[in-house]
């Protein structure tokens, strides 16, 4: 993409790269985190500004290898005080930096961004990363700021409809982009055996044993006790199920406890966060994702179908635009464990010519819609739209049903 650069002569200064100021809480990990570094990266190979202000974390790191510039600002805070304090802070940075752009990627650091970038007069866009819930009308107006951008970016069709049902946001405001994937690190032709031998016995997986693998962080609505009561109607003791991820010590006994009372037959692994998820994909028959609510987009579900992997996703939210279901998976109604139970059946009784049919389609399918680079490139349209004029006023920012 070309290098936007922007006149600044009514302001009396020089032609300059435009700039981008990414706001959120941490940088600790996750898939905001990882968005906001490949938008960094994206940014920088264009030749744009790319700034980012957290409270910091380890992915700082990977900000700065990007070329982008970090300024770590107490923005994790749900604290009012400390909300309305970094909005000087923030309109500081604004300043500092010749910001164009403020892009709120989170609920209470947006806050602080929309009324800084009003008071400095520059523009303001969100992405909206999940459907809140709006359970009372005091949590749907916290959620209601990553509605207030001039254009709202959606993860998913799913967030897009929400965001007009909930917040009354037209259409003609959000710009659908599906989050992606790192095709270059998700290519199952560079994961060599070495790697899927060390996570084996780093697991201690005997060969030869069919693995289900469940991988997300330990949360109720991941669907993990739908899976254990799959695998009593699976009824296949030679199968290893691996839950893959970390959580609160409570949860993980809470599946403990349901595996011993199932008597569920198969060889469950409750295993922490995998450092090689690439690796850990090529090694599984089949990944499932049962969540029990709907997901704005559901990253794990494109990682496997990028890796060639069948995948299993519950019908709702997010997961209907990324898997084509008997194409590249199946879905199942959501918490219907013998509906689970039968599709992954069906994934691990696929002939290898079967399999490798499945793995072409879903490797194309990935490929042509859901890579980072496609992400980033749809991202900075929508910033380049801002500095054109195109789309909404700013004044709409104040256009939300609170």
């Amino acid at each position: 993409m070309a290098n936007a650069e922007i006149s600044t002569a009514a302001k009396g200064k020089e032609r300059r790269p435009s700039a981008v100021l990414q706001v959120l809480p941490r940088l600790v990990t996750g898939g905001v985190e990882r968005g906001t570094v490949e938008i960094t990266q994206a940014l920088t190979n264009a030749g744009w500004k790319a700034v980012v202000a957290s409270a910091g974390g380890p992915m700082v790191r990977e900000i700065e290898r990007a070329g982008g510039v970090h300024v770590t600002l107490p923005l994790a805070s749900k604290n009012p005080l400390v909300i309305h304090a970094n909005i000087g802070r923030l309109a500081q940075v604004i300043r500092d930096h010749n910001i164009d752009i403020v892009h709120a990627r989170s609920r209470a650091p947006a806050w602080s961004a929309r009324a800084a970038a009003k008071r400095t007069g520059v523009h303001f866009v969100t992405t909206f990363h999940n459907a809140y819930g709006a359970e009372n009308a005091v949590k749907r107006l916290y959620n209601s700021v990553m509605a207030r951008g001039e254009l709202v970016i959606a993860i998913s069709g799913f967030v897009a409809d929400h965001i007009t049902a909930v917040y009354g946001v037209p259409r003609e405001r959000i710009r659908v982009i599906h989050r992606g994937v790192d095709i270059k690190r998700f290519d199952p032709e560079k994961v060599r055996a070495e790697r899927i031998i060390k996570l084996m016995e780093e697991w201690r997986l005997p060969d030869g044993m069919p693995v289900v693998m469940l991988p997300g962080r330990l949360s109720r609505w991941k669907g993990h006790l739908v899976l254990i009561e799959a695998m009593v109607h699976l009824n296949r003791p030679a199968v290893q199920c691996l839950l893959v991820g970390a959580g609160s010590a409570g949860y993980r006994k809470a599946i403990s406890d349901a595996i011993s009372r199932s008597r569920a037959p198969g060889n469950f692994r409750i295993l922490d966060n995998c450092n090689d998820m690439a690796a850990a994909y090529k090694l599984a028959d089949v990944v499932i994702s049962p969540a029990t609510e709907p997901e704005g987009f559901g990253r794990v579900i494109v990682e496997a179908q990028a890796m060639g992997r069948p995948v299993i996703a519950t019908g709702h939210g997010g997961a209907i635009e990324t898997v084509i279901d008997k194409e590249t998976g199946w879905l199942v109604p959501p918490g219907d464990a013998e509906a689970l139970a039968k599709a992954i059946g069906r994934a691990l009784d696929l002939s290898p010519e079967e399999r490798r049919a499945m793995a072409a389609r879903a490797i194309e399918h990935i490929r042509k819609d859901f890579t980072s680079d496609t992400m980033a490139a749809r991202t900075i349209a929508v910033y380049e739209e801002l500095l054109r004029g195109v789309g909404a006023a700013a004044s709409a920012q104040g256009s939300v049903a609170a």
